[in-house]
């Protein structure tokens, strides 16, 4: 089930009402530099989802969301290869940024440009990148809020028990930032790597999809991409941020890489 507002299934925001109960507070790593970083709203077409990291190619600027988020299906749609899409050049709404951005690279467009077959491939690969308007591009901090990082992009091996690091911005939240901050640890590594099954102290809600998560070390580890019902009901999946962007390079995306936060890692409480 994806997560993203604006296309909820019934009954979806009474998760939102369970994750209003932890508070957490500090700020280890907040992302001071601009308005524009991961963490931020974004707005495809009405639907609203949270921005996971900063990305470059050397000359244009990317801020990263789920592939999802530009979804013209129902929420119960995760198979990339089959979904439906808004095409490529989408205007999407950033918040920070004074003009919308572009939506240049969709790993769902992607694969079905690609005839892609492999199942794992196709249920995971949920990452697309927005080329933000060069007139913002010095408003943007690449470090994720709180945790600070990124610090380069994680192994797609991760192993059960690893802690993760996370920073969902629901609008489900009212605005309540110290409940954007979660933590948790990995159940297992799934996909052959395409994916990390997690539990956080609540999980991801309508909106948080696209997320940053990091690993324990503070690396770039993927995107929130789904709420599963079963075998782990209540965990979120993670798509592998490694090998998404490994598809993206090989297959006519921009030649784009994660940006590292301008705030050292953190993983306090």
């Amino acid at each position: 089930m994806r997560l993203r507002t604006g296309r909820l299934l019934a009954g979806l925001t009474v998760a939102a009402t369970a994750a209003l109960a932890p508070v957490v507070t500090g700020s280890a790593g907040a992302a001071t530099g601009g308005d524009i970083h991961p963490g931020v709203m974004t707005y495809t077409a009405g639907a609203q989802c949270t921005a996971n990291f900063i990305f470059t190619d050397g000359s244009n600027t990317y801020i990263g969301q789920a592939a999802h988020c530009s979804g013209t299906g129902q929420a119960t749609e995760t198979d990339g290869c089959q979904a439906q899409s808004l095409p490529l050049g989408t205007p999407v709404e950033v918040t920070g940024a004074s003009k919308p951005g572009r939506m240049v690279y969709n790993s769902w467009l992607a694969m079905q440009a690609n005839g892609e077959k492999d199942p794992d491939t196709c249920a995971y690969n949920d990452i697309a990148l927005v080329q933000l308007d060069p007139s913002d591009a010095a408003n943007v901090d690449s470090s994720v809020p709180f945790w600070g990082g990124p610090n380069g992009v994680a192994s797609s091996t991760q192993g059960s028990g690893k802690r993760v690091y996370s920073y969902g911005n629901s609008s489900l939240r009212l605005g309540l930032e110290p409940l954007s901050p979660k933590t948790g640890a990995i159940v297992q590594d799934q996909g052959n790597g395409w994916s990390h099954a997690v539990y956080t102290v609540t999980p991801g809600i309508p909106g948080d999809s696209g997320s940053a998560f990091l690993d324990a070390q503070g690396h770039a580890l993927g995107v929130l991409s789904t709420l599963a019902l079963a075998p782990l009901p209540a965990s979120n999946n993670v798509s592998d941020l490694s090998k998404m962007l490994a598809y993206m390079h090989s297959h006519g995306g921009p030649p784009a890489s994660v940006v590292n936060g301008t705030e050292a890692f953190s993983p306090i409480l």
